[in-house]
């Protein structure tokens, strides 16, 4: 997957969270995504759905992969060490996954950011990652892709869900979606609010 094509389908879905929870910068977190998960193509990405490299974590409660990841613990000193990260089962999920992950008092001040920059400052300062290089290396790519478009109230508001019409639903009902956290993970990432469609298929199985 190229980046623009991983921007494209993330960072509305980014960016419309970050909006409903009180988060000005969303740029900061696409620019996160892409380089956390190599533009979506990691292994943890791609199979587990953590574009953040979240670890489990001992409140974790969901399942978990273990897999190798390098630290900067000490300036200038790469350590790579094996540890437990978070599994989603969507895109939608491991979005939103980010954002409870920073919903803790730990993380409280990242509403106050007053720039891309200054988020990025702040959730390093937090201890979300060692990389000496970290703020620098992610505003590279806000700047690189114009991340700061989706920044705009009026740029958020041109891509909301889908709206769930007869045609999705016959279409999942004919069986194009799949099922199970298939059909998940297929509606999530064609733009669709996956728990509005279900409770429409619902009442066409119904009727």
């Amino acid at each position: 997957m190229t980046t623009q094509a991983f921007i494209n389908m993330i960072a509305p879905l980014i960016a419309q969270t970050a909006k409903n929870k009180g988060y000005n910068f969303p740029s900061a977190i696409i620019a996160q995504a892409i380089l956390e998960s190599g533009s979506g193509n990691s292994k943890l990405a791609s199979k587990y759905y953590n574009y953040f490299g979240l670890k489990a974590g001992s409140k974790w409660k969901g399942r978990v992969v273990t897999m190798s990841t390098k630290e900067e613990y000490k300036v200038g000193t790469i350590t790579t060490i094996k540890d437990g990260f978070r599994v989603f089962a969507s895109m939608f999920d491991g979005v939103n996954g980010y954002f409870d992950f920073i919903g803790t008092s730990r993380y409280s001040n990242l509403k106050s950011a007053t720039s891309p920059k200054d988020y990025l400052e702040k959730i390093k300062a937090d201890g979300y990652a060692t990389s000496s290089k970290y703020v620098d290396n992610v505003y590279k790519v806000v700047t690189q892709y114009n991340l700061t478009q989706y920044d705009s109230v009026q740029v958020i508001e041109k891509a909301p869900l889908k709206k769930v019409t007869k045609t999705i639903v016959k279409a999942v009902i004919a069986g194009k979606y799949g099922n199970g956290e298939e059909r998940k993970k297929k509606l999530t990432e064609a733009g669709y609010d996956y728990e509005a469609v279900q409770k429409a298929v619902n009442e066409a199985l119904k009727g």
